[in-house]
């Protein structure tokens, strides 16, 4: 990465590398089918061929056009859909006009208070976002246009079709190549500065961290099966080093990074959300905190915008209303932090949360399954919560990196409003592979407990709604899968009480849902299906031996004490009433409506003390973290988490 090498060291890698680029062309080509001789994989695969053909007619390096499409779309087609920011085919070629329309970023819908604190009056959204005129469009949303005045190809072509899609990239790539006075080398190492370019990033520091990335895929190889139905690969070249003195010509403003928390493999800048206070007593749209000092940062929060990037950096400027600590851009991985760690802000929900919690926006859409995140997006990301789980401690699982989804209501009356992002269509599997932290079986059925882990591109439950109330969502892969009331398909979905409606396929409904990564105990097996205990039910998921939806794993779990037939279930972990020094007042230890019955049994995640953060005022002197003596412990109770006493239940091992 980026800083790893010394100048001087760079430099004579690099030219190693030139002189023997010949000797290693043929290995950074394509690589066939497996079992296919190379002649019948490109007659049998239009992409493979397509790549190929666009190397060729522009005198780009095929490994270079390869590693920018994987960075984009991981070589996927999305049959002609566009990315959340308008970004069509192999080669995201940018055309966001139609993005703008349907963007409408989710703090400003629904009935959740982003906050979640009860000591103050809900805060629900008091602007209307707006949009840009499509003419202020930046470069880099506008990237389709320009490949059709290259290739003159039409532009209902390049979003329509692979292989003119992948012309499209290659021309834009040759293009930048030769604004940079370069030669059309066919060493991948003289490509540095084009790629950087292709990225559409304004400053030097997105450039660079999005080329980096397109250069680690070319180092390490990828490989995997396209949407198409196509396997492709890319060889590895673990010895390439590019010329990254190339960025310096690229013209490109400098970035102030600004005192960001960010590692330095991502491109990172500070966009400040407001403390301010106005009117009588109000003030936003965060509070000010001493974490981890004052109390632990113990979880990341992965939401999705449902906006695009402008709409959701003018509404975290509002001082009026909601804050969260990142946001991440989907067309180049950019990252813009808006709240330090140490201060608490108002994204998740749940105060508890929120005060324990560092929230992380990614620019996309849950209901839409083709308007797709790009890998540079996804690596960024992976990056950052690497660099943050880290420095606070974090563990790197599904009970600490947690869904907007996975987040519970903390009263009863907040439950049905609580917020459903990042949803189905988020990959969590990939995700936890680019943190180092893959989905591995860690017992046989013996061990007691299954994390979920389905095939994303091969999972593909019948989902409705992400267009019309009932209407079905387009076949597209998913992370999560559904539950039922015994093992058999046709009988009735789980239901959440906490809800207060029928389950449906709904594409925002969690009642009947489990996602990747999250893990049950296993309270029966039938066949090719596998029942857990799922919100004080036995729910039943098909977990066929040759596609399993699920690993087997083992670990611990809680279930009531002895002689208590079920114990209550809380949405925070609030401190007991004697904790609360004068001038603070007493919150509730509020149950949610479900209970956790004798002879069920739940993942333990952590043991944490009572705790809540009084911040109700603009000035700090009054803010104070009460921490009592209850203890509780974290549990994945149903698709969200959940707490109970430590008093009320017993932890045994899940195998017992």
């Amino acid at each position: 990465m980026r800083g790893s090498l010394t100048a001087p060291r760079r430099k004579a890698r690099h030219r190693a590398v030139r002189g023997t680029a010949g000797a290693l062309g043929s290995a950074a080509l394509l690589l066939p089918l497996l079992g296919a001789a190379p002649s019948e994989a490109q007659t049998t695969d239009p992409l493979r061929s397509a790549f190929v053909s666009a190397a060729s007619e522009y005198q780009v390096p095929q490994s270079v056009l390869l590693g920018v499409s994987y960075l984009q779309s991981r070589w996927d087609t999305h049959d002609g859909a566009p990315s959340v920011t308008g970004g069509y085919g192999p080669m995201h070629l940018t055309d966001a006009r139609g993005a703008l329309t349907r963007a409408a970023a989710h703090h400003s819908e629904g009935t959740e208070d982003a906050r979640g604190d009860g000591a103050r009056p809900p805060l629900h959204p008091k602007t209307k976002t707006k949009f840009p005129d499509a003419s202020a469009l930046p470069a880099r949303l506008r990237t389709l246009s320009k490949a059709a005045e290259l290739t003159g190809l039409s532009t209902e072509r390049l979003r329509t079709d692979p292989a003119s899609n992948v012309a499209g990239g290659a021309a834009l790539l040759a293009a930048a190549q030769k604004d940079l006075g370069e030669p059309l080398s066919q060493d991948p190492a003289d490509w540095y500065g084009a790629v950087a370019r292709f990225s559409g990033a304004d400053d030097s520091a997105t450039a660079a961290a999005y080329a980096d990335d397109v250069y680690d895929v070319l180092r390490t190889g990828e490989e995997r099966t396209t949407d198409t139905g196509h396997r492709l690969a890319l060889a590895a070249r673990p010895g390439l080093v590019p010329n990254t003195a190339q960025l310096a010509r690229t013209g490109l403003r400098t970035l102030d990074p600004g005192g960001t928390e960010c590692p330095r493999t991502v491109s990172c800048e500070w966009v400040p959300a407001p403390y301010e206070e106005f009117g009588d007593g109000d003030y936003g749209n965060h509070d000010l905190g001493d974490r981890p000092a004052s109390q632990s940062i113990d979880y990341i929060v992965i939401h999705d915008t449902e906006g695009t990037w402008d709409t959701v950096l003018d509404l975290v400027r509002d001082p009026t209303y909601v804050s969260w600590n990142y946001s991440l851009r989907s067309t180049d991985g950019h990252i813009a932090q808006h709240v330090k760690a140490k201060d608490v802000a108002w994204h998740a929900g749940n105060w508890y949360v929120n005060a324990k919690s560092i929230g992380l926006e990614h620019e996309g859409f849950l209901a839409d399954p083709d308007a797709w995140y790009t890998e540079a997006m996804y690596r960024s990301s992976a990056r950052l919560v690497r660099y943050l789980a880290g420095k606070y401690d974090i563990p790197l699982d599904r009970q600490h990196i947690l869904g907007h989804d996975n987040v519970p209501g903390p009263t009863t009356s907040t439950v049905p409003g609580m917020h459903t992002d990042p949803g189905p269509y988020w990959d969590w599997r990939h995700y936890f592979e680019l943190l180092g932290r893959p989905f591995e079986p860690s017992a046989g059925t013996r061990g007691g407990l299954v994390t979920i882990r389905p095939d994303y591109a091969g999972n593909q439950p019948e989902y409705t709604g992400c267009v019309t109330q009932g209407e079905p969502c387009a076949a597209h892969g998913s992370g999560e899968v559904r539950l039922y009331s015994d093992h058999d398909e046709n009988s009735a979905l789980i239901k959440d009480i906490g809800l207060g409606t029928d389950p449906t396929p709904g594409v925002n409904d969690l009642s009947s849902r489990v996602s990747t990564g999250q893990q049950y105990a296993v309270a029966d097996r039938h066949g090719d299906w596998t029942a857990i205990w799922f919100l004080g039910q036995k729910a039943w998921f098909k977990n066929p031996g040759k596609h399993p939806t699920a690993v087997n794993a083992r670990g611990r779990v809680v279930t009531p004490r002895a002689g208590l037939t079920s114990v209550p279930v809380y949405g925070r972990a609030y401190p007991e009433a004697a904790a609360y020094p004068t001038g603070v007042p007493v919150q509730a230890v509020s149950p949610l409506p479900y209970q956790l019955r004798a002879g069920q049994k739940y993942v333990v995640g952590d043991r944490v003390p009572g705790e809540y953060f009084y911040a109700v005022t603009f000035g700090t002197d009054s803010h104070k973290v009460v921490t009592g003596e209850d203890l509780y412990y974290e549990i994945q109770f149903g698709h969200r988490v959940a707490f109970v006493r430590a008093a009320d239940v017993q932890v045994v091992p899940s195998a017992g």
